[in-house]
């Protein structure tokens, strides 16, 4: 909870910022030079004369080393001056891991390949920290950035609606070199959670990390009498529902020595994680958008609201007490002790291999059951966006796109390869929780939009309101309905 209430302090800090910065400039709107260096006739000055790049026409393009070679409407490569691109996030290191399997020394030669055969270069590396890259951003479009060819990522965060309208975002559908209805994209659709008018300003490549589900304590379950493989069939077969869970529920609390106090309780975890998650896996939102862009406040829909009423059932009546003065994530401790047997959490690989890798007892992880609103199970995606800053020339902002993009493709017979679950399987302690969950988690999600709404805050007027002995729902969000309508007229504006 307390990096959730420090999430949304910078927020609400930055959007003020962010409205009141007059020095972004439009897209592509200025004649100023280049900073790729020079040009010839096959590099593209515009995106209207680029082609996509995106894709190959097999009239131009050719195979060389079993890559396809782009080319340009004249039949030349594609040639990027020598321009030098850095990809900003606030994790990676400045010289990069050597590569550790085959996979990985794959994806060198073909990065190493592409700069080669475009006449770029290209490195992803750690200059911001997760709390000063939306001000970084901020700072370096307002003043109009400088020679330095930058792909910012960002963080889900309302500052980026504001960058959104002050201008501050290059509108990437004007990029050719870009197709946003590929599988690339598609499969996130983080580009549509930052789209308006047609316009969109942020991205992510590839299939969104698996999210929020349940962590389960697989020796406490069988001392319930509960097969433990039974809730991945249950998941597999479609019949892992809101009932079934709480079936479960009623089976593994328990009094274990008869002295009238629950010695083994069903569930805890950080509340946001289970109420968001409760209300997803229904088919509700917090806040939507219609077809014309628009947020929408959906806090009360039936399915919402159904949600949410099931995640107080949760907490009343299957919940692990908060000891006095305990600390935001004292739950990962009581699930490590097997005090209880679910923990809502998200699914990082870094997680399992953190906290996780102390546990004594075999666990399992399966996704959050599906409400009766719902014929599938569903997570929020969650990704960081990529946004290239709109002080930057049209020319220069398709080059850094088209580099980007080949950056960040698949590794060239890898497309369809399980590579990604290497650092899944290193932690977790089954191979059913990533082959089965994890795999289901990267292709059925959903983006919502709450968490981008400029002055709502998330925690403090909802989820932190949502606990055992808590108000009634109705009560909750009449509380804050007026609220939260106002803020998403402002964020419409």
């Amino acid at each position: 909870m307390k990096s959730k209430m420090f999430k949304k302090l910078m927020a609400a800090v930055l959007a003020t910022t962010l409205t009141a910065s007059l020095a972004a400039c439009d897209n592509g709107g200025k004649e100023s030079t280049s900073a790729s260096g020079s040009t010839d006739a096959s590099t593209p000055t515009s995106s209207s004369d680029a082609g996509n790049a995106s894709s190959t026409d097999a009239s131009t393009d050719e195979a060389v080393d079993g890559y396809t070679v782009l080319k340009d409407a004249n039949g030349n490569t594609y040639d990027l001056g020598g321009m030098e691109i850095v990809i900003r996030d606030w994790w990676s290191p400045e010289e990069p891991a050597a590569p550790q399997d085959d996979y990985e020394e794959e994806t060198l030669k073909y990065r190493n390949w592409i700069q080669d055969t475009y006449n770029f270069k290209i490195k992803q590396v750690a200059i911001s920290d997760w709390g000063s890259a939306p001000q970084d951003f901020v700072d370096y479009v307002s003043t109009q950035g400088d020679e330095n060819n930058y792909v910012f990522t960002l963080r889900n965060d309302p500052a980026l609606i504001s960058a959104m309208s002050t201008g501050l975002c290059y509108d990437l559908a004007t990029l050719d070199c870009l197709d946003f209805s590929s599988p690339k994209f598609t499969n996130n659709l983080l580009h549509k959670q930052f789209s308006k008018g047609g316009k969109i300003f942020a991205m992510y490549a590839g299939y969104s990390e698996p999210r929020t589900g349940i962590y389960f304590n697989k020796r406490l379950l069988q001392d319930a009498g509960v097969d433990p493989e039974k809730i991945y069939d249950m998941q597999k077969d479609g019949t892992w529902t809101w009932d079934a869970f709480i079936d479960l529920c009623d089976k593994v609390q328990r009094d274990t020595d008869n002295d009238g106090a629950i010695d083994v309780y069903a569930c805890n975890c950080n509340n946001g994680l289970l109420t968001e998650a409760a209300v997803y896996s229904n088919g509700g939102e917090f806040v939507g958008q219609d077809a014309s862009g628009k947020y929408v406040y959906k806090l009360e829909d039936p399915n919402t609201t159904e949600g949410l009423n099931f995640a107080k059932r949760i907490f009343d009546n299957y919940w692990e007490q908060e000891p006095e003065g305990a600390a935001w994530d004292y739950y990962k401790e009581g699930f490590l002790n097997g005090e209880y047997v679910f923990m809502f959490e998200q699914a990082y690989a870094g997680q399992a291999q953190g906290f996780l890798a102390d546990m004594e007892d075999k666990w399992g992880f399966v996704m959050f059951p599906k409400g009766p609103k719902m014929n599938d199970y569903t997570n929020l995606w969650d990704n960081n966006p990529v946004c290239i800053p709109a002080c930057y020339d049209a020319d220069r902002a398709w080059k850094i796109a088209f580099a980007w993009n080949l950056y960040t493709n698949d590794t060239p017979g890898y497309e369809d390869s399980d590579a990604w679950k290497t650092a899944y399987y290193n932690g977790y302690s089954d191979t059913r929780s990533v082959d089965e969950t994890l795999a289901m988690m990267r292709t059925k999600g959903m983006i919502t939009y709450h968490s981008i709404i400029p002055n709502l805050q998330f925690g403090p007027e909802l989820t932190w309101n949502i606990g055992p002995g808590s108000a009634p729902i109705s009560e909750t969000v009449s509380a804050i309905a007026d609220t939260w309508k106002a803020y998403i007229d402002e964020a419409n504006k």
